[in-house]
């Protein structure tokens, strides 16, 4: 029982950065096309709605790609050049 709620959080960990990073991208998406639709009675450009959607964008890329990029380091996926350094005795 205790293995199923463990992965049961991991999978949280991943899903909610996941929706945030979506939900930036429609932000932005929605604040850019704003401008361009005649019916819309916004005038300007909607610059806080962009500027939260980009921020809610690249903090869940960041932390996926961190995720994954620390997942693939300890299981040596990665190139030579990304290996963690070991001290020389």
């Amino acid at each position: 029982m205790k293995a199923i709620v463990s992965r049961f959080i991991a999978i949280l960990l991943l899903v909610v950065p996941g929706i945030s990073a979506t939900y930036g991208f429609l932000a932005m998406k929605d604040s850019l096309f704003t401008v361009f639709d005649p019916a819309s009675a916004v005038s300007g450009f909607p610059w806080g709605k962009f500027i939260l959607g980009f921020i809610l964008f690249c903090a869940g890329v960041a932390f996926i790609g961190g995720w994954t990029f620390f997942r693939d380091r300890k299981r040596n996926y990665v190139a030579p050049r990304f290996r963690a350094k070991r001290k020389k005795r």
